[in-house]
């Protein structure tokens, strides 16, 4: 099973919001998402504004624990899609040998403009549900990118 990484700093609110919505969406696409941030420390749970945003969409990010930057990671994605050109140069400066397999998660659409996702930690539910809202339509490019083959 081919399997999708998303990665941003900390693993409590972008990564994970991408890694859930692409599992509640991805239909019958035979792929796995993980998640995990470049400055992330291990079990933090998802925070509490990121799980509430994706309640609206009975998406549970309850469980979520969050988990760093790994080797290990890196070595089982098919493709590493990150929230920010920062953190898509932080993972080819540490392994520069996925270059092919990295991109900003804005970069799928037609327009494919370079835009970072925000990070809305510390904001109002508001503003998770507005990046929420900006990650799940970079992912309907996404999983069109995937279904047609082109990676």
């Amino acid at each position: 099973m081919s399997m999708v990484l998303f990665v941003c700093t900390g693993n409590t609110c972008r990564s994970p919001m991408a890694e859930a919505l692409f599992m509640h969406r991805k239909g019958d696409l035979d792929w796995k998402a993980e998640s995990a941030g470049v400055y992330a420390s291990h079990g933090s749970p998802a925070s509490g504004n990121a799980v509430e945003a994706l309640r609206e969409l009975n998406v549970d990010l309850s469980g979520h624990r969050s988990q760093p930057l790994t080797p290990e990671l890196v070595e089982k994605a098919n493709l590493i899609v990150t929230m920010t050109e920062g953190h898509r140069w932080h993972v080819l400066d540490c392994f520069p040998e996925v270059e092919n397999r990295v991109f900003l998660i804005n970069a799928f659409g037609t327009s494919k403009v370079p835009a970072d996702v925000s990070d809305p930690f510390g904001g109002s539910l508001n503003t998770y549900i507005r990046t929420r809202d900006e990650i799940d339509r970079a992912l309907s490019d996404l999983i069109l990118f995937i279904r047609t083959g082109k990676q």
